[in-house]
């Protein structure tokens, strides 16, 4: 899902309404952005961005997401290396990075839920994914809180 603009697949960019059926993205919510923001504030190495995207992930038990460069963005973000922000909430995922897609070489860390990922300036363009997704790993507390069914929930914010 995405917030903000829409992903068009077919194109490989992102615009004001979905290509199926002409919708509005729906908007960001304040807290949202307000969340992204000041994570970003807080790597103060990173430039700021105002996000006007943000991709909702769902990933189930099984889960898992290729390695990948995230550059659809304009050519303007991706000169500046502004970053994007990425916000783990649920279940734990093996995330993988590196300078190639080569799934072998990729350095893996886990994301727990409430971490925060932010690659900008150089780091932008690394390949990146999720290897897998940790079942049964999301804190007590917010499944009692909240009701989340298991799995992954992934809030990745740009700026286009």
């Amino acid at each position: 899902m995405s917030l903000g603009k829409n992903w068009d697949l077919t194109t490989r960019s992102y615009g004001p309404t979905r290509p199926f059926d002409g919708a509005q993205a729906p908007t960001i919510p304040d807290a949202f952005k307000m969340i992204a923001q000041t994570a970003n504030s807080t790597a103060s190495e990173f430039p700021q961005i105002n996000p006007d995207i943000c991709i909702v992930n769902y990933y189930t038990n099984f889960g898992k997401l290729g390695l990948h460069q995230d550059k659809d963005e304009s050519e303007s973000s991706l000169t500046k290396g502004l970053p994007f922000i990425s916000i783990s909430i649920g279940d734990t995922a093996e995330f993988m990075f590196g300078d190639t897609r080569d799934k072998d070489q990729a350095t893996k860390i886990n994301l727990e839920s409430g971490d925060v990922l932010i690659l900008g300036g150089e780091s932008r363009l690394l390949f990146h994914g999720v290897s897998h997704v940790k079942t049964n790993t999301t804190p007590t507390w917010l499944k009692e809180s909240t009701g989340l069914r298991p799995g992954r929930i992934n809030l990745t914010f740009r700026q286009y």
